[in-house]
């Protein structure tokens, strides 16, 4: 368990930003979608990789709100942890910056998304992987 996750320093803007230009919600709405879309990416990120703590900070409640244990349970799943381990926060820390750098890449590359577009492109891409699968 954590009580904060903070992002780097470098995402700190990055976050900004994407909350601006997608319209999606607050901040911490841009933050659960960088941390799945990561996650989708079922790339294994290493601790060592970890980033400054200087950014944006979290707290377990407004970063995940109720739905916390699904957001762990992913988590766990993915790196075959159980839900206490002690490196999880140091995952979830990853997989936002991860996230958010991701997100901001393809936005760079296509300035005219907006956010509706963005997440039916991404639902679309997800629902297309499930049927080729």
């Amino acid at each position: 368990m954590f009580a904060n996750i903070k992002t780097s320093k470098e995402n700190r803007e990055v976050v900004a930003n994407l909350t601006r230009k997608l319209n999606l919600g607050t901040e911490n709405i841009i933050a659960r979608i960088a941390f799945t879309y990561s996650l989708s990416k079922e790339k294994q990120l290493k601790i060592a990789d970890l980033k400054d703590s200087g950014g944006k900070e979290y707290s377990r409640g407004v970063l995940f709100g109720d739905n916390y244990s699904f957001y762990i349970a992913l988590l766990s799943t993915h790196y075959n942890l159980y839900k206490t381990d002690k490196d999880l926060p140091k995952y979830v820390k990853l997989h936002i910056d991860d996230g958010l750098e991701l997100i901001q890449k393809e936005l760079d590359s296509n300035p005219n998304l907006n956010g509706f577009e963005y997440v039916i492109d991404k639902i679309e891409g997800g629902l297309n992987d499930l049927v080729t699968n």
